[in-house]
Order: C-alpha cells, then structure tokens, then sequence
C-alpha cells in the first residue's frame, strides 16, 4: 500500500495478475491499481505507448486510483520486457493484439477485482473509460470506435466496445497515407486510422511541440483525432509539450524529452475532470477546465 504524491487517498497495485490468453502466444500480464476505500469505484483500462510495460505512466495511473478510479494496465505484446524479435510472425498484427488485451481485460473484470485484497464488489462496471498514449491512444481509440486497415486482411474492423463510455487519448497518432513518413509506412502499416466512426465521447490531448518522426505534417498531426471524429470531443492543447507531455509516461524516466511537474499536474486534473464529468460522476468540467494562459486552452465540440 502506497500514499500517492499528490492529494488524494491511499491506493494499493497489484501486478502481475496473470490471465490466460490462448492464441496470443504469451499470457496477458496486468497491473491493477485502487484506492483502499470507497464503493462503486469507475474503471480506467490503460494502453501503454510503443515499447512500455505495466510499469509504466504512474504520474497518471497512481493519480486517478487515488482520486477515487481503479486503474488496470495491460503490458501488450510490442513491451521491451516480452522481447518480441521483429520477425515474429505476429508483428503485423501487433495493433489487433492490444485491442484484444484491452477486451481481454473487460472480459475478466472478475478475475481483476479478485486479485487485489478489499476490491472486491466495488467495481462499478456501468462506468468504464479507455485511454492510451501514443501507440496505446490508437488502441484505446479502437475501443472508441477508430477503425484500422489491418495490413494483412486488408478489412477494417469495427472493434469499439458498448462497455467503453469514455476514452482519454494523449499523443495520438492522426492520419496514415501521405502524412505518414516513408519510415513509418514501411513500418508501421497499420497507422492508418479512420476516425469518421470514433462517436464515443473522447478527450484529445496533444502537445504543441510534439514534432513526430513519423509525421510530415508536424504537431497538428495530433489533433486528428479530435478534428476528424464526430460525437462529443475535447481537445487540450499543451504549449511547448513534446511527445511525454511533461514526464506522463513516468517518474524521472529517461524517455522524457520535455520535464515539466506543472504540466503533468495539469494533465491530471484535467483528465480526472473530463472523466468524471464523461462518466456522469460529477459535473465539474467546466470549473476545471479554465487553465493557465501559458499552458494551453481547451476546445470542445
């Protein structure tokens, strides 16, 4: 049992909870955070980035468990702690397989609760919210209704899931063809997202620095998601935010090109915020969402 950071109450983690997954070759490896009091607690199903683990986004992860969500973190199949060699016959469907582990978790909501001591009936499964970042927005996004030209069926798929009521997606890839780079079409063949069908309410969170590499289009690539979706969207805007947001894939990690503790602490507020009022838990988005002229605005449609 750990204190979070920041205000908030006493949360507990558990990790791994093994589930079995036949057909994808590893068993599915889950982390598990919630508060140590409360009932009918709301559940966020967190995708990781390229390459991270269950280990990872606890700036994030820790934050909402103590503001009163149960947090539950999968390690899909791309994590740098599976190893996958690059010819591994399931690399080009390594995108389906997160949005599987997002299901798979759903599916055994059970099990989950289960695993952490006291959790036990105080889920609230009516109120249910995916988020991701970077690759892990596109799987989130999934769930959301974004649908993939999947490289090797060449279908795309309606994959968004009626238990999702709300997506957080945070450095989100936008568009695939000639906004892509030609690295990332050779690569990355299935970032080729539609997002004419991404109805469930989202908040797109997209920093103004966030120059990818697999982009030609520079920072107003990750807005795509936001622009071109229908439904009820929020976008939040980060000025002189690069791909991390601040330092939300971690504490102190390495990969955080851009540190900043205001933006992070502003990132969770203003999620916190989005979801709780997406969820129907509280209705203090609008209050919430005034920021600081220097760190970014919020737009709504």
């Amino acid at each position: 049992m750990i204190a979070s950071e920041t205000t908030g109450a006493a949360i507990v983690a558990v990790k791994p909870v093994v589930l079995d997954a036949p057909g994808r070759g590893e068993d599915l490896r889950v982390k598990v955070s919630a508060p140590i009091i409360g009932s009918e607690l709301p559940v966020i199903v967190f995708s990781h980035g390229f390459g991270s683990s269950l280990n990872a986004y606890g700036p994030l992860a820790d934050f909402w468990a103590a503001h009163g969500f149960v947090v539950i973190q999968p390690t899909h199949l791309d994590s740098r702690t599976v190893g996958l060699p690059q010819d591994d016959p399931r690399t080009p469907r390594l995108w389906r397989f997160r949005v599987e582990d997002m299901k798979r978790v759903l599916d055994r909501l059970d099990l989950l609760e289960a695993a952490v001591p006291g959790l036990g009936g105080r889920l609230d499964r009516s109120r249910v919210a995916a988020a991701g970042h970077s690759f892990g927005g596109q799987t989130a996004g999934n769930l959301l209704g974004l649908r993939v030209l999947d490289p090797v069926s060449r279908t795309e798929e309606d994959l968004s899931d009626s238990r999702i009521k709300a997506g957080v997606l945070l450095a989100t890839a936008g568009k695939g063809g000639a906004d892509l780079t030609p690295f990332a079409a050779e690569h990355f063949p299935f970032m080729n997202p539609n997002f004419a069908t991404m109805t469930t309410p989202a908040l797109v969170v997209a920093g103004d620095k966030d120059d990818s590499p697999l982009s030609v289009r520079g920072p107003d690539w990750l807005a795509d998601p936001y622009f071109l979706s229908p439904g009820p969207k929020s976008l939040l805007t980060l000025f002189g935010a690069e791909h991390s947001l601040g330092g939300i894939a971690g504490y102190e990690v390495q990969e955080t090109t851009d540190e900043n503790p205001e933006r992070v602490a502003l990132i969770q507020r203003i999620t916190l915020a989005y979801l709780r009022h997406a969820l129907g838990i509280a209705d203090d988005w609008t209050a919430q969402s005034s920021l600081p002229e220097h760190m970014g605005r919020i737009e709504s449609k």
